[in-house]
């Protein structure tokens, strides 16, 4: 174990560390990686020009990896010029500190923290000593510059401050990634393509859910093409992540049957749901198209998605398939009725009535279960 002084910090419940890594540190625990986009060396900028460098770019590539599981961009050969350069004047000018800023990375392995005495907040963070256990989220050419001029400075005092995460999920790191780098850094639009992949989701429900989400929003037949900000990126209104959670809890639980059954309706579930909104946007076909409308709010169309289970029990009662767009439009039929465009108005039912998750799937439910509108 490496042991390191940190300040353990927590925001929204989520815990992480802040400490400082020396150069040593870094070059050992930190693996660098990057998308493959089939065939990639991991590098891209100056290769060919007639120009010094102070990188010895052989060694580097060889300390990048390139696998689809990765999501980090191609690396920048100028970007790690400009920084090894940086890096080697703040040494000889010796006024300025190279990497001020924090970098970001996740643990692979469990970390362990031992508290002071009187604060909690502080103490000392181990971190398992093996090879490439930490990767880089925010501050991968930094680190490569770093690597690449370790020999300019070795004998050098040279600590890092970092931002640890305890094996952040894989989708978090993704996401996290993406809302730094997508504005400010302008990603190329084919990386987040591919960042949108599920083969970057090790969770098969994660995964089920994002093939969900992506149909929505890139099918041109879909009633939700180009509403569905992938990634926190785009010109949609309704963000990706709250209806991803949404769907992966469903597949989580027995909602659409287990075993086999469970296992096909999730591997056919973009057509079930597409077809499923189709008719959503004909039952409330005003409300739908309108403006002064909250249906399409992410409050919403996280309510319809968690009624789903009652529509899918409806259909296998009728022995109907799942996905068959009639049928699902028979079943949400009474929805027109008991419930109506009205509902969804910004300004008035939306609004008097209550506009929660729970509030909305108990009417839709309820609905279902009395479609002539009797009650008990």
């Amino acid at each position: 174990m490496i042991s390191v002084a940190a300040l353990r910090m927590q925001q929204f419940g989520v815990q992480f560390y802040q400490a400082s890594l020396t150069a040593h540190d870094i070059d050992k625990l930190v693996r660098f990686e990057v998308l493959d986009y089939g065939g990639s060396t991991g590098a891209r900028g100056t290769r060919g020009r007639a120009r010094v460098s102070k990188v010895r770019w052989d060694l580097l590539e060889r300390r990048i990896a390139s696998n689809e599981k990765a999501y980090q961009r191609q690396i920048i050969r100028r970007k790690i010029d400009e920084l090894v350069a940086y890096y080697d004047q703040c040494r000889q000018a010796r006024d300025l500190p190279s990497i001020p800023g924090a970098v970001i990375i996740s643990c692979d392995e469990p970390l362990k923290f031992e508290a002071m005495a009187g604060d909690p907040s502080l103490g000392i963070l181990k971190v398992p000593e093996r090879e490439g256990i930490l990767r880089a989220i925010d501050g991968q050419h930094r680190l490569l510059a770093l690597h690449a001029g370790m020999d300019q400075f070795r004998d050098e005092t040279f600590t890092v401050p970092a931002v640890i995460f305890d094996r952040l999920p894989e989708d978090h790191v993704v996401q996290m990634f993406v809302t730094i780098n997508a504005k400010h850094t302008r990603l190329n639009p084919s990386h987040l393509v591919s960042l949108s992949g599920r083969q970057l989701y090790r969770d098969d429900n994660l995964a089920a859910a994002h093939d969900v989400v992506r149909a929505l929003s890139e099918r041109e037949e879909s009633p939700l093409h180009g509403e569905i900000k992938l990634l926190g990126v785009g010109r949609g209104r309704v963000a990706q992540a709250p209806l991803a959670q949404e769907l992966k809890r469903l597949f989580g639980t027995d909602a659409f049957g287990t075993g086999r059954r469970g296992d096909e309706f999730r591997d056919q579930a973009t057509r079930f749901f597409v077809n499923y909104f189709k008719q959503v946007s004909v039952v409330f076909g005003a409300a739908w198209h309108g403006r002064k409308y909250s249906i399409k709010s992410a409050a919403a169309l996280r309510a319809f998605i968690r009624v789903t289970p009652e529509i899918v029990r409806h259909l296998d009662q009728q022995h109907a398939e799942r996905a068959d767009f009639r049928a699902i439009g028979r079943i949400i039929a009474p929805w027109g009725r008991r419930i109506g465009d009205l509902r969804f108005e910004t300004d008035g039912a939306w609004k008097r009535s209550g506009a929660t998750v729970e509030q909305l799937t108990k009417e839709l439910r309820l609905a279902l279960q009395y479609p002539e509108g009797a009650m008990v």
